[in-house]
């Protein structure tokens, strides 16, 4: 394990055991106030010198009343215990008492530079004083400015964007554009992904737990997912990505016309537990859609902007280039903003009908984007979210190699996952252990993600600012929670 994380005290503030010139040497600030607990296992974080604002609103058991009252029942909480948080700043949250909380899952992987990142809160703020909503049947400069940027990041021909408020409808979008483009109906995607929640996407989306008994996924089918931990092929099989793809060009033969509207897919499944397509995946699947007459959709949603380190977009780690690029979540650091890049020739054949989108393209939201790409080049994102990944990769395989119920250790950059399963051989989902090591690592201070169609995988992907202090602090964590959880379970 990485530097040791000393244990706290019961019912008492952390004090600092480190001098200020030990700390200034280690690259840490000397924080004017240590993480508040009130639990006898929270393990100490490293120091922060932000000082979170008293808390004067209402108590959790009123929030807790209010939610039960007026909310749909279907909106889950994430935790058997439940938290309340009110403040964030950078990588770092904090609940109604005070408690600070490490976010390894990033608002469900939005905040992609940090929790009220000043830069980015600036943009928004300034913009609001100026003008807060007008769409696109004016002109306004940060909207113009922000598409031109964002294709300015993408492949040259992928020089026209339009804006939308979320993966969703990003996603809906690009179907329609795929099929207004091509005059064709039928789509491919991957089982075990996730590309929304509209009538449109569900469809798209291929995990039973996120689609409702409603009609959807006309005209939609999926291929096999790529998955060399729990698929046919395994890591070591010869031509893995060749055997996988075949599956999609077998789908076009027999359950279509032999034409289709188009492929989309992760490059990392996000929802779907972390898994990464085998290299060369895409370049076969991509050929044979466009032998079909289809159009390649890459969903950049959870994987863009610098997230896998290696690469600004997922894509380019299957040396691809898309037709359509759809992207979200840390577009925005957390404000309500997607957009859709595609080529010239494609957004042209929207103009068969009126396309509008009232808040697409919102100069606050845009002003925001604008602000994290700047961020991502100026703070070296890339390069933090390629060097903490393989720090924090490092780590989680020595925790792998120490914990049989480990069972693998995947991912790239700062989207990581981590599966648990009962046995190695027979790789049963671990599914009740996860929820238990989840909840504990809560308990501690670390806020993680959980995906997987079984629940069974760990889902890291933090705001990209985070620190390799920040990382020892998880893996502790996580080091005492496997430890708990083995001999409760």
């Amino acid at each position: 394990m990485r530097a040791s994380v000393r244990r706290c005290q019961p019912q008492r503030v952390a004090s600092l055991t480190a001098t200020s010139a030990q700390l200034s040497a280690r690259g840490l600030n000397v924080s004017a106030q240590a993480a508040l607990t009130t639990k006898a296992n929270r393990l100490e974080m490293p120091p922060t010198d932000f000082k979170p604002m008293p808390y004067t609103g209402p108590s959790f058991d009123e929030v807790k009343a209010l939610r039960a009252q007026h909310m749909p029942s279907a909106i889950f909480a994430f935790y058997k215990n439940p938290i309340m948080l009110v403040e964030g700043k950078m990588q770092y949250m904090w609940d109604e008492k005070g408690r600070r909380y490490l976010d390894l899952f990033g608002g469900i992987v939005t905040v992609s530079v940090g929790h009220c990142h000043p830069r980015v809160t600036e943009a928004g703020v300034a913009q609001l004083k100026k003008l807060q909503h007008s769409t696109t049947i004016y002109y306004n400069p940060e909207v113009a400015l922000f598409a031109k940027e964002l294709a300015d990041r993408l492949p040259s021909q992928l020089s026209v964007v339009y804006f939308v408020n979320s993966g969703s409808e990003a996603n809906d979008l690009a179907m329609l554009m795929a099929r207004a483009a091509t005059g064709n109906f039928d789509f491919v995607a991957l089982r075990n992904g996730y590309h929304g929640m509209s009538m449109n996407t569900m469809g798209l989306t291929a995990l039973h737990t996120w689609k409702y008994n409603q009609p959807q996924g006309f005209g939609i089918h999926h291929a096999v997912c790529p998955n060399t931990y729990r698929g046919p092929y395994g890591p070591d099989e010869p031509d893995v990505a060749q055997k996988y793809a075949s599956d999609v060009a077998d789908i076009i033969r027999s359950s279509t016309s032999g034409r289709v509207a188009g492929w989309i897919s992760e490059t990392i499944q996000g929802v779907g537990g972390t898994v990464v397509l085998p290299d060369g995946y895409l370049k076969e699947v991509y050929k044979t859609v466009r032998g079909a007459g289809g159009v390649c959709i890459a969903d950049e949603v959870q994987t863009g902007f610098a997230r896998l380190g290696s690469h600004y977009w997922g894509f380019q780690t299957q040396n691809v280039i898309p037709d359509i690029v759809t992207m979200a979540k840390g577009i925005g650091n957390g404000a309500p903003l997607a957009a859709v890049a595609t080529t010239p020739e494609i957004a042209e054949t929207l103009k068969q009908r009126v396309h509008f989108n009232t808040y697409g393209g919102n100069p606050v939201s845009c002003a925001m984007g604008r602000a994290v790409l700047k961020v991502v080049d100026e703070e070296g994102i890339q390069h933090k979210a390629l060097s903490h990944g393989a720090y924090f990769t490092r780590g989680l395989n020595e925790l792998k190699r120490r914990y049989p119920i480990i069972g693998e250790v995947r991912g790239k950059g700062l989207m990581l996952g981590v599966e648990l399963v009962k046995d190695q051989t027979t790789k049963e989902p671990a599914t009740a252990e996860t929820a238990d090591i989840f909840e504990r690592a809560k308990d501690m201070g670390l806020l993680i993600g959980k995906g997987g169609l079984y629940g069974n995988v760990f889902r890291i992907k933090p705001p990209m600012c985070i620190t390799k202090h920040d990382i020892d602090f998880s893996l502790e964590v996580l080091d005492q929670a496997f430890k708990d959880s083995a001999k409760a379970m």
